[in-house]
């Protein structure tokens, strides 16, 4: 009875493990356009498709190259 048992818990922790989806961060896009004037970027959201302006660091804006993915920190999603 004991390896019946044992048998069932790794049968389903085992499908279990084989169904998980890959969680997709929702605060990351693509940069569509950026302004040096005040550091921002266009990022269009990977999940819901909306555009928005944000300003960065000098640094960071320096490192956001157009076409590429960046994903922003502080928001969970937009």
């Amino acid at each position: 009875m004991k390896k019946v048992i044992l048998s069932a818990v790794l049968f389903t922790a085992l499908l279990s493990s084989c169904t998980k989806e890959e969680v997709k961060k929702c605060n990351c896009g693509l940069i569509l356009s950026d302004d040096a004037s005040d550091y921002s970027v266009n990022i269009k959201n990977d999940c819901s498709g909306n555009v928005k302006k944000w300003t960065l660091y000098p640094n960071d804006w320096y490192n956001a190259y157009v076409g590429s993915r960046y994903c922003i920190s502080n928001t969970t999603s937009w």
